[in-house]
Formats: structure tokens, C-alpha cells, sequence
């Protein structure tokens, strides 16, 4: 009876330890990384053109803006600020433009050049590129190893107190 009451309090810091950071809920496994946000970036009365910024490329998704199906023509040209990017082409009608071919970051003019249907069009809008050094924020890209240390600490420093607690009053 007296190792179940001794270990009680333990047992309760150590679940509160183990959920506070993921808001109550106990995590087996890493959460998933959470989908990059898609940002407008051009249109005209005929197509489309969304951006996503993921895993140092700039994925441009093109689609007919009548019925949102992605276009099938290959004939894509992109320049930024002026200065002409390659492009790969990819299924879907996304094309990719590397990071490292981005120049600087911040706000930039992207002009986007279609040939499709048998028409040519240029669309020209903005976007805004991260910083270049966004990506190595130690505490984002290990927001869960973190909670995880910091949780082991904790129940290690109660276990602590508590065994000291419990050898000073025997």
C-alpha cells in the first residue's frame, strides 16, 4: 500500500509531462508536418496561378480558372524580378523553380508566361520568399524533440524530489 501511494503523485506529474505540450493528448509519434499554405499569385479570365513554398522550391500550380482543372501544356517560362528561372515541369500542371535560382528573398514580381490552347499569355503577379535563413530556427524544426527534453527534465527533477522526500522521512 505504501509503494502505491508513494508512486501516485510520480505517476500524475509524469502523464501531466506527457501531455501538456501536445494540449492533453498523449503523442506516440511525431505530429505530421502541417501542409505549406497556398498563396495566390496571378490570374487572368482564363487561368490561374497558385504558389506553395516547401522544401526549398516554389511550386507554381496553374489551372484553368473555369473549372480549376490543372492545365496539360508543358510550354512554361518563368522570370523573377526580370531575371529568367528554369522551371521543371511536374504532373498536375505545377511546375518547380528551385530556391537556390530565387533570387534574394522577400517581395518579388513573377511573370509567368503560358502557352496554352493555342494562345500565349504572360500573367505577372508578387510573391514574398522567406528569408534565407528561416529555415535553420532550431526551436521550429524541433519544436516536438524540444517538449520532449524538456519533459524528461521535469519528471526527472519530481522524481528527484521525490525520492529525496521519501528517504528523509522513512
Amino acid at each position: 500500500m505504501k509503494t502505491t501511494s508513494r508512486l501516485a503523485p510520480l505517476i500524475a506529474i509524469v502523464m501531466l509531462a506527457v501531455m501538456a505540450p501536445n494540449g492533453g493528448s498523449v503523442a506516440l509519434a511525431a505530429d505530421p508536418a502541417p501542409a505549406a499554405p497556398t498563396m495566390p499569385i496571378a490570374h487572368s479570365a482564363l487561368l490561374t496561378i497558385d504558389g506553395t513554398i516547401a522544401d526549398g522550391t516554389l511550386a507554381l500550380h496553374i489551372k484553368h480558372a473555369a473549372n480549376q482543372i490543372p492545365i496539360d501544356g508543358k510550354d512554361v517560362t518563368v522570370s523573377v524580378d526580370g531575371k529568367s528561372v528554369p522551371v521543371t515541369p511536374q504532373p498536375e500542371g505545377t511546375f518547380l523553380l528551385a530556391d537556390k535560382d530565387l533570387p534574394g528573398d522577400g517581395e518579388r514580381q513573377v511573370d509567368v508566361t503560358v502557352a496554352h490552347d493555342g494562345i500565349r499569355e504572360i500573367l505577372t503577379g508578387k510573391i514574398t520568399l522567406p528569408k534565407v535563413g528561416a529555415s535553420a530556427d532550431l526551436w521550429r524544426d524541433h519544436k516536438q524533440m524540444a517538449w520532449w527534453v524538456l519533459n524528461i527534465a521535469i519528471v526527472l527533477i519530481a522524481a528527484l524530489a521525490f525520492s529525496r522526500r521519501s528517504s528523509s522521512s522513512s
